[in-house]
């Protein structure tokens, strides 16, 4: 398992910008997300097994499991000597990915991040920002999934995992949820938006919820994203804000904004 965790403080250079160590130094999500800067991208890195079984892989991750394992490091984080076991961190892994922190296949997983976010707020250990900020809403359909079964091998072996994910989809459906129109963001971002909030990006490709996500990031002045680049194929600040990544993408709507409870 790779680090957990090396700290460093004094000032961090990313793409000719810089973050104030002041800003890292009482940010335990940040300081957790930084540390993967320059990790590989990974590709279904949960998918290997056979079996529905925990995947602790900090060496490669995609977005979505950057972003599980800088929350599970962090919530597993001890406050006084900033030090991160193992079996903490794999307690945590557990309850953020997968339904009520219960490995049961394939289905159990949380696919979807409106799913995601709901177990996390019901577990006690995530907010949602955008809830209380933002009057803007979305209702979900969700069904992609479902409606690309070939892309999901272990969907393709399972007509019962078929028929549970479309049981999962239909009750996750029809939900009203709150979020920031990529027109109303700016360049800056919004005072409630910090460093180290989790940003879950909406799409309107027909039946997905969430099409990215990554880790809010202040860079003098600016709201960037801490992600995993497809692009680059590593994790890395973007190099231009997060507004100016959603204007770039046709099929981006907004954000939704999460934040770590500890």
């Amino acid at each position: 398992m790779k680090k957990i965790i090396t700290y460093f403080v004094g000032a961090l250079l990313f793409a000719g910008t810089t973050a104030s160590a002041q800003n890292l130094a009482r940010n335990e999500m940040l300081l957790n997300a930084v540390s993967f800067i320059n990790t590989p991208y990974g590709v279904k890195t949960l998918d290997m097994n056979n079996e529905e079984q925990l995947v602790l892989n900090t060496d490669e991750v995609d977005c979505v499991t950057l972003v599980e394992n800088v929350l599970a490091m962090s919530l597993a984080e001890d406050s006084q000597t900033m030090a991160v076991n193992e079996q903490d961190f794999t307690r945590w892994l557990t309850k953020i990915r997968y339904r009520n922190g219960v490995i049961n296949g394939y289905t159990s997983r949380l696919h979807y991040m409106t799913e995601w976010i709901a177990n996390g707020i019901n577990q006690g250990f995530l907010e949602d920002i955008t809830a209380v900020q933002s009057p803007y809403t979305l209702k979900t359909d969700i069904h992609y999934m479902t409606s690309h079964v070939n892309d999901y091998p272990k969907l393709q072996l399972s007509a019962d995992n078929v028929n549970r994910m479309k049981q999962i989809e239909t009750a996750i459906s029809g939900q009203e949820v709150h979020y920031v129109p990529k027109d109303y963001l700016t360049d800056e971002g919004f005072f409630w938006i910090r460093s180290g909030d989790i940003i879950a990006i909406t799409t309107n490709t027909p039946g997905l919820d969430i099409a990215h996500m990554g880790i809010a990031m202040n860079v003098d002045g600016t709201l960037a994203l801490l992600h995993a680049s497809t692009t680059d194929m590593k994790v890395e600040v973007s190099k231009v804000s997060l507004k100016e990544m959603l204007r770039r993408n046709k099929s981006w709507t907004g954000v939704r904004v999460i934040r770590m409870k500890k």
